[in-house]
């Protein structure tokens, strides 16, 4: 059971944290104001990645938890669809830059991907526990 959150852990959420721990190394060994410490679009890639993972995930389950996958995989959606939207403000923002606020934008991805994170740890949580009831069945 707890080999498949390990496995979450280290080949999605880790991979997904890649821009993030990037663009804070590279932060901290450049000079102040090359690179920005936090980018939404770093963001945006992580909360992606753990959604497709989740959705590619709990294709995989059987049809017992049909209701719960349909639950899951349209949660899944309207996260892509916001993220789309909020990337969609920063291409905006790029060629007319005082339209968009990007500080509420770099609010809502941050807040976005921290639930994210909580929502696909929920599912691997519970396809760790199915797949421990499959193993003792």
């Amino acid at each position: 059971m707890e080999n498949k959150k390990v496995k979450w852990l280290i080949y999605t959420v880790l991979v997904g944290l890649i821009p993030i721990l990037s663009r804070i190394f590279v932060w901290s060994v450049t000079e102040v104001g090359v690179v920005s410490l936090i980018m939404p679009a770093d963001f945006i890639a992580f909360g992606l990645i753990l959604h497709i993972s989740n959705i590619n995930e709990i294709e995989h389950l059987t049809d017992d938890e049909k209701s719960w996958k349909t639950i899951q995989n349209g949660t899944s959606i309207a996260f892509i669809a916001f993220y789309s939207v909020l990337f969609s403000l920063i291409m905006i923002s790029e060629s007319i830059p005082n339209l968009i606020d990007m500080g509420a934008i770099k609010f809502c991805t941050i807040g976005l991907s921290v639930v994210s994170f909580l929502i696909s740890f929920s599912v691997f949580h519970r396809i760790s526990k199915i797949a421990a009831n499959e193993v003792t069945v």
